[in-house]
């Protein structure tokens, strides 16, 4: 050997890595953008924002809450603490909680491309099924939303659990088993998607790893299989307490989902549309498989879509591929363990169960389009043993897809830097989204722009006169303006259902107050309370009324309930403060202040507050740093700034 030449061996064994490398690299380059995206005002809320089982990080109690709520209609403590960790390390900088969906997303293209290559030994195959996955434009939903950390997580450690399965395969063990069952288990806790996995690593037993029986090679002389062979019993055998576990979670995730009003009951939505949007969706993910363009974060499920000869077609065309992969599974049986990978992986969330009013969504193909990616990958690599002309244009196509496909999610991407990117966007590739108008309208109202805001909730209402939540908004925009009876007519509008639901009450109750009628609105925040008990902000507007009626013990006790669900509640904290202090309770008054402060210190207001109790108690030292903290907080503060003018002349006066 050449003095500084490489072994062969070292450079065999270096090809993986480096793939996987440029992988990674090639998959964070493209994702970069999202470093300076915000949070979205749709579900980033509920899972960071506004959440404040989050604010202050990774805690004990913060853990024993993970592993007890149903919040988001969900039971996955483990994308609660990833969130939590992501609080204490980034607090609320988005950039740091979209580079760590990105990492994971770059890291679940490495495993996906090493699980392949340790299956099959396939390197330029495996790449190129990797490389579609990390740069496919349907995947940017599951990436570059923060409220989805679930799916990249999810995945993550469903992919630890398969390569746990591979070194099973290869000499089984108990040990080795227990680490199949240890990650597929932190899977299901971070997202239910995978509990199809006990069938999808069948589906492997098949190929590439050949441990049926049946999937002995028709040339008994040929090479023996990698892997030990089983019979069939023996292999579902083997995944039983695999799924067991995806029993008892399929169990919790109904009941969560449930209990959260996700789920759409059987009397309004029955099994046969059910079943008509499934065998569309399964064709209409194909179809954006192939044209990923017009792509959005929710598509509103239209019965009007499920016409006979749209079914027809779909259980055709359906039955016509499965048919024909089926009698090619021995001979092409990469076709067969694709195809129904697939298939299998989207039957949690093809809508049999459904759950949300959406016809279907890009994020939930994050799994299963791994099945077509193979297919494709080692359909093109049949296509290469015509000859040389053949592998030069199957190269050559294969980089003009990923250039195409990298370029598609680069211009995806740009419509998830914000909100009002995001549903402008929708509008423009869906129709009759009441879901777009409505979330575009909230975060317009929020921008100052009511005008606008205003007739996005109008075409929400016009295209469903019963959801709830646009008419709230409306609501409050016109009770904003003064526009009271207008307010509660529209309040009023949406029939009987809008009864069960807590918000229904709290908008009728805040109108009430605001024409005056304390009682009526007191009877409507009790019957929220009735429907949802936790919402601090029920108890915090119950406060506001009695304050106003003149209930000074009951306004007192309801701001004390609001903060013992919400302790960083800032608007119930001062709110408290400065009743208070009207009561002429100063002591009290500071020891709100004070303990508000611990949750949060940056509150120009409280700071500003507490040093106006303090100075009318003479403790102007004191009052002076809080003042100054608060200016420090927020320069432009005038009413601190003039106060601590007059507090500073003062003591040169003396």
């Amino acid at each position: 050997m050449k003095v500084g030449s490489v072994h062969p061996m070292v450079s065999l064994r270096a090809k993986p890595f480096l793939t996987a490398l440029l992988l990674v690299v090639v998959t964070l380059a493209v994702y970069a953008p999202t470093r300076e995206f915000s949070f979205l005002n749709f579900d980033d809320n509920e899972y960071v924002t506004a959440n404040s089982h989050l604010k202050l990080g990774l805690t004990w109690d913060g853990l024993v809450w993970a592993f007890t709520t149903n919040r988001a209609s969900n039971w996955h403590p483990l994308t609660w603490l990833s969130h939590m960790l992501d609080v204490g390390l980034w607090g609320m900088n988005p950039a740091g909680h979209h580079v760590t969906n990105v990492l994971f997303h770059a890291a679940n293209t490495a495993l996906l491309f090493l699980l392949l290559h340790v299956m099959t030994g396939a390197l330029w195959r495996s790449a190129f099924a990797a490389a579609l996955f990390a740069l496919h434009p349907l995947h940017v939903e599951s990436v570059a939303w923060v409220a989805e950390r679930k799916d990249v997580l999810s995945t993550f450690f469903g992919l630890l659990a398969i390569l746990a399965y591979v070194r099973y395969a290869q000499r089984a063990g108990v040990c080795r088993y227990l680490l199949i069952l240890f990650c597929f288990a932190l899977s299901l806790m971070a997202k239910p998607m995978l509990v199809t996995l006990p069938f999808l690593l069948l589906l492997l037993d098949h190929w590439p790893l050949a441990r049926g029986e049946w999937a002995r090679p028709r040339n008994k002389s040929g090479p023996a299989p990698r892997y030990r062979q089983k019979r069939l019993a023996a292999l579902l055998l083997e995944k039983c307490p695999l799924l067991v576990l995806s029993a008892a979670c399929s169990v919790m995730t109904l009941f969560a989902q449930s209990r959260g009003g996700s789920v759409l009951p059987f009397d309004s939505y029955d099994l046969a549309p059910r079943a008509a949007n499934a065998l569309i969706s399964y064709l209409g993910y194909i179809g954006k498989a192939i044209w990923p363009i017009r792509l959005a974060p929710f598509y509103p499920l239209s019965l009007s879509d499920f016409t006979w000869w749209k079914i027809a077609g779909a259980l055709l065309l359906l039955s016509a591929i499965s048919l024909t992969v089926l009698r090619t599974a021995r001979s092409y049986p990469y076709l067969a363990t694709g195809w129904l990978w697939y298939l299998g992986a989207l039957v949690p969330v093809i809508g049999l169960i459904q759950v949300g009013a959406q016809s279907m969504a890009d994020r939930y193909t994050y799994v299963p389009l791994i099945g077509i990616f193979v297919m494709a990958a080692w359909g093109l690599a049949e296509v290469t043993r015509r000859g040389p002309t053949a592998r030069l244009w199957v190269a050559v196509s294969a980089c003009l897809l990923l250039a195409v496909l990298a370029l598609l999610t680069r211009i995806q991407l740009g419509y998830w830097h914000d909100t009002i990117a995001l549903f402008r966007r929708t509008l423009e590739v869906t129709r009759d989204n009441w879901l777009a108008h409505n979330n575009l309208g909230v975060e317009l109202a929020q921008a100052g722009s009511e005008a606008d805001a205003r007739l996005h909730f109008q075409e929400a209402i016009r295209i469903k006169p019963s959801y709830a939540r646009a008419r709230a908004n409306l609501a409050d925009i016109l009770r904003r303006q003064g526009k009271l009876q207008e307010a509660l007519a529209v309040c009023d509008g949406g029939g009987k259902k809008d009864a069960d639901l807590p918000g229904f009450h709290i908008n009728r109750g805040m109108i009430l107050f605001s024409m005056g009628r304390y009682q009526e609105a007191i009877q409507e925040y009790h019957q929220a309370l009735r429907l949802d008990p936790a919402n601090p902000a029920i108890h915090f507007n119950l406060a506001s009324v009695f304050s106003r009626a003149g209930n000074a013990d009951q306004a007192i006790r309801e701001y004390r309930a609001a903060l013992q669900l919400k302790p960083d509640y800032l608007e119930a904290s001062n709110n408290l403060g400065a009743f208070l202090g009207e009561l002429g309770k100063a002591d009290e008054a500071i020891a709100e202040y004070r303990s508000a402060l611990q949750f949060r210190p940056d509150s120009p207001e409280l700071h500003y507050n507490l040093a106006i109790e303090l100075a009318g108690q003479g403790k102007s030292d004191e009052a002076i740093y809080h003042l100054q903290q608060a200016l420090k907080v927020k320069p432009d503060y005038t009413a601190a700034r003039i106060w601590l003018g007059k507090m500073l002349a003062k003591g040169q006066t003396r």
